[in-house]
């Protein structure tokens, strides 16, 4: 849909036009993200495993491949309804990358419902800002060591094989 812009002219009048469409389609990504979450959450997190952040992007480089303490993570994990950012199963442990979209009121109580929710099934969370992400990963990456530290393993360690 094309709202008319009378007051502008030539260039100004295509510009404003395409601030107007892009943040029509960002409105409507975030509403199908949404229902997309609530209908198919393997779907969704299929979905956001191939549009990932970017602050998203720089903190997997850092845990994927038991680079954090030889701890493994999975990215865009559906537990239940939710979809959470990264999981370290043996420690039951949540990451969860919060960006801008994390700080008005009805997103705060999205997130305490979420929170509330994982924490029900054994989940611990941990959350960080896309900004401490960029301007110090590794203060944030200390702070997930220590955490997954002080956390007991949720799965019972297996003898050592006997050969003969």
């Amino acid at each position: 849909m094309c709202i008319p812009l009378p007051q502008l002219v030539g260039g100004a009048a295509r510009r404003a036009e395409g601030d107007l469409r892009r943040k029509n389609q960002f409105l409507t990504s975030y509403l199908a993200e949404d229902a997309m979450e609530q209908k198919n959450p393997i779907k969704f997190a299929r979905h956001l495993r191939a549009n990932q952040t970017s602050a998203e992007e720089k903190l997997w480089g850092c845990i994927r491949k038991r680079r954090l303490g030889g701890y493994r993570f999975n990215r865009q994990v559906s537990i239940g309804p939710y979809t959470v950012d990264f999981l370290c199963r043996v420690k039951m442990l949540i990451i969860e990358v919060d960006g801008a979209t994390h700080g008005e009121d009805h997103e705060v109580q999205y997130d305490n419902r979420r929170t509330a929710f994982l924490k029900s099934r054994g989940y611990s969370v941990f959350r960080v800002n896309n900004i401490d992400i960029y301007e110090n990963v590794e203060g944030v990456m200390d702070g997930m060591l220590m955490t997954l530290q002080t956390l007991p393993n949720q799965f019972r360690e297996l003898p050592p094989s006997v050969t003969a």
